[in-house]
């Protein structure tokens, strides 16, 4: 254990996905009360498709994938604001053309498919100095934005009244969508695009299990987060599993446990 801690690969993945995991934690809670799942898998293969392009055109796949998720975020978001379509509609429309570019860009990126792969499950090696600069901008900005966690959390509960308030909802709307995009793409050298929601939901709803209100959600969301994210990379490095997969089976291991528990104690 102590010796993978001497390595500047692991170091790396460690710190990133120390960072991840707390943006992740901080979103999961209104993931999980919004019933975002299923944004969480458009925006992955929004961000495949953003990846192959990179692939396609040799640069770096992250930096096409940012701008590309985010834009398909904001689309989504405004078809489902400024439309009669429910929002499932529109993240199934984005969903099946984000697959279908990806699936050309790839085919077209000869040589480079078994770069995918990394990106696909996630890999300890991809992470580089400059994904932490990124990840550590972006969870800097998301706590310079905490002011705004109380209309959100008051707009998740009773969007109606929110609006009555005068509550800026929507504005948080593409605020949350077009946060939850950029952090899915950071997240994606650690977790893997196939697993990368799954960051985003897993946490926050064994957490949902164990609590009653909004903030002991986001706290518990917060610490289940990081310590699946630290012993999915121990696991990772140990058992030489692909690091996404390692996490994800701790969150899993974790919800099982929650659900037990709500289970056995005759729930809520």
């Amino acid at each position: 254990m102590l010796e993978a801690l001497t390595y500047p690969f692991f170091q790396r993945a460690l710190v990133a996905g120390v960072l991840v995991s707390l943006l992740a934690g901080l979103l999961a809670p209104f993931v999980v009360q919004r019933r975002l799942s299923f944004l969480g898998d458009g925006l992955a293969h929004a961000a495949f498709a953003g990846v192959a392009l990179g692939l396609f055109l040799r640069g770096e796949p992250l930096w096409f994938a940012l701008p590309f998720t985010f834009l398909v975020a904001m689309a989504i978001t405004f078809v489902k604001e400024r439309t009669e379509l429910s929002e499932d509609t529109a993240i199934g429309v984005f969903f099946a053309l984000s697959v279908a570019l990806g699936a050309v860009f790839l085919s077209k990126a000869k040589g480079y498919v078994g770069d995918a792969m990394g990106y696909l499950f996630g890999s300890l090696l991809a992470v580089g100095p400059s994904d932490l600069v990124a990840i550590g901008l972006l969870l800097l900005l998301a706590l310079s934005l905490l002011p705004l966690w109380g209309p959100l959390a008051y707009a998740t509960f009773d969007r109606e009244l929110a609006l009555a308030d005068r509550v800026p909802v929507v504005r948080h709307d593409y605020l949350l969508s077009g946060f939850i995009a950029v952090s899915l793409v950071l997240a994606v050298k650690v977790v893997g695009i196939i697993l990368v929601a799954a960051f985003l939901v897993i946490p926050g709803a064994a957490a949902r299990l164990l609590s009653r209100t909004f903030s002991g959600l986001t706290l518990l969301s917060l610490g289940l987060s990081l310590l699946s994210t630290l012993l999915g990379l121990m696991a990772s490095f140990l058992l030489d599993w692909p690091s996404g997969a390692s996490v994800v089976l701790v969150q899993a291991l974790f919800f099982g446990l929650a659900l037990a528990k709500t289970a056995f104690s005759g729930g809520k």
